[in-house]
């Protein structure tokens, strides 16, 4: 068994102050800063009526349950309001606001975690900003130059996802040469155009699971110590996908998505073992768990505390 990798330093950057930011002064701002060592926990809070895994909650139910998955041991929020779900169709800027932003107000005034916001649309992620979110979890890969402005605008993170075509029609015969390579070097490309357009720090996602077949998800968890090399955190978000259906199949698989926690675990467990600095998972409280035991039994076995 190769012993795990020696767990690096990862920071976030805003210019405003957020929970357990410290401030850090530069010549040009006064930013706030977050630094981790090992994983951060992403709680999933769909507010959508069409998600594969648990959409179709009440204002009130999203509320409680982003509470309950902060009180479980999620340090990050992750709020969307538009399924981006194999052949999902797109919504209107309109239904998505409606759906987002009552629930993000109410989760603001009760919660101390960091509230993430699940959107592609720069419409979107400017009112949730204004409302107080603390950063964007854009699954297009900042691909609307006005999202760059926005969030360069305020000063917020951005986590960069690749996602090969749109939800629609994204697993569709999806094709590459190399996938390892060719996520590797557009996930490059836009970090390196957000920060010098002004964005403070940025998250690479390899986007497990959109655009790609079961190879090509295994071999970019496989290759999470080579997207490492760009120098930015590494966010993995393999939790209920198909891939986790199809590789512990038995009989007829593994058809329900709550039915895939276990394997959600394992994979993100190897993808923290790998370097990954955020996981972004439904069941927070089993990952919570899992990575309590495996911090106390494992890193003291290689002395990496």
């Amino acid at each position: 068994m190769n012993p795990p990798r020696a767990k690096k330093t990862n920071t976030l950057t805003w210019r405003f102050a957020v929970p357990n930011s410290e401030p850090v002064h530069n010549l040009h701002h006064n930013l706030h800063q977050i630094s981790w060592t090992g994983s951060l926990i992403m709680g999933v809070v769909n507010l959508t009526p069409d998600s594969f895994s648990d959409g179709g909650r009440s204002l009130e139910d999203g509320v409680e349950h982003a509470l309950l998955l902060e009180r479980q041991g999620a340090h990050i929020l992750d709020l969307g309001a538009e399924s981006t779900r194999p052949g999902a169709e797109p919504i209107s800027v309109e239904t998505e606001i409606s759906r987002l932003i009552p629930v993000l107000r109410e989760v603001k005034k009760r919660s101390y975690a960091l509230i993430s916001i699940d959107t592609r649309r720069a419409e979107v992620a400017q009112i949730a900003l204004e409302e107080g979110a603390h950063l964007i979890n854009d699954v297009s890969g900042l691909s609307d130059p006005q999202m760059v402005e926005v969030c360069a605008k305020v000063g917020v993170p951005v986590v960069i996802m690749h996602m090969a075509g749109q939800p629609a029609t994204m697993q569709e015969q999806p094709h590459y040469q190399n996938v390892l390579l060719e996520v590797r070097d557009f996930l490059f490309q836009q970090a390196h155009m957000a920060l010098e357009r002004g964005i403070p720090s940025v998250v690479l996602d390899p986007g497990i699971g959109f655009g790609k077949t079961l190879e090509h998800n295994v071999a970019l968890l496989r290759g999470i110590p080579e997207l490492l090399e760009m120098g930015y955190p590494v966010l993995i978000g393999a939790s209920r996908k198909a891939m986790i259906g199809t590789l512990a199949a038995t009989g007829t698989g593994i058809l329900k998505a709550d039915q895939r926690d276990a394997g959600s675990i394992a994979l993100h467990l190897g993808a923290i073992q790998h370097g990954a600095a955020i996981i972004r998972v439904h069941d927070v409280a089993g990952h919570a768990q899992a990575l309590a035991v495996w911090d106390a039994v494992w890193d003291r076995v290689w002395g990496n505390e």
